[in-house]
């Protein structure tokens, strides 16, 4: 019978707290970046807002 001694295994605890840690740096990061004005409109609202500005052109044109 063997068994599994901790260098067996990936240490789970230290995985997620460097998982938490790069995604903490992303979050200052993008605040960061937000602050100096560097911010960018996320491509969903672009495409959601392009929809709507067509679909309205669209109505007046149809139900007009």
């Amino acid at each position: 019978m063997t068994t599994s001694g901790p260098s067996d295994r990936p240490d789970r605890g230290t995985e997620r707290q460097n998982w938490i840690e790069r995604r903490r740096e992303k979050i200052r990061a993008e605040v960061d970046r937000n602050r100096r004005g560097d911010y960018t409109v996320p491509t969903w609202v672009l495409a959601l807002a392009l929809a709507l500005i067509v679909g309205g052109w669209l109505a007046l044109i149809f139900l007009a």
